[in-house]
């Protein structure tokens, strides 16, 4: 099954709206996202906690790694750069991380509040290659940027 973006933003806006904890939209999103595609094994947040530091929120699927700086792996490159991180193929991304060996390709969005401030990064894994593509990425920002707009 492929995602439904349109369903999938009319879902996520009635079950968040108003929310502006950002723990309790991270929770939300993640399940929502994760059964909303078969592609999706592992589907999750990590967390700006320190300068420099991600550490794992809410998520769905396997263990996660429990931290990771912004100067290695996917999820590191994602906050360093706030640039979202399509890899099709993780063993050809350089420092990639390996927290599950069945993850073949990811999917990376930086994550801001309403006032501009990167909150963490949306962690998508999926044990198919090249799994992801433009239109996820496109369609997962939009949502993202509609769930945490009004976070302080």
């Amino acid at each position: 099954m492929r995602v439904d973006y349109s369903t999938l933003a009319k879902t996520l806006h009635a079950l968040t709206e108003g929310e502006i904890d950002p723990i309790a939209l991270m929770a939300t999103v993640a399940c929502e996202v994760h059964h909303a595609d078969d592609r999706f094994d592992w589907t999750g947040f990590y967390r700006v906690t320190d300068p420099g530091v991600l550490k794992i929120g809410p998520y769905q699927g396997g263990h996660g790694c429990l931290v990771i700086s912004f100067d290695r792996g996917v999820c590191g490159a994602a906050a360093r750069t706030g640039q979202v991180q399509l890899v099709d193929d993780v063993d050809a991304f350089p420092g990639h991380i390996a927290c599950a060996t069945s993850t073949r390709s990811e999917l990376v969005l930086p994550v801001w509040n309403g006032a501009g401030k990167l909150l963490g990064v949306f962690d998508i894994d999926s044990n198919q290659p090249a799994a992801f593509d433009a239109q996820d990425a496109d369609q997962l920002m939009t949502i993202l940027r509609s769930c945490f707009a009004n976070v302080k």
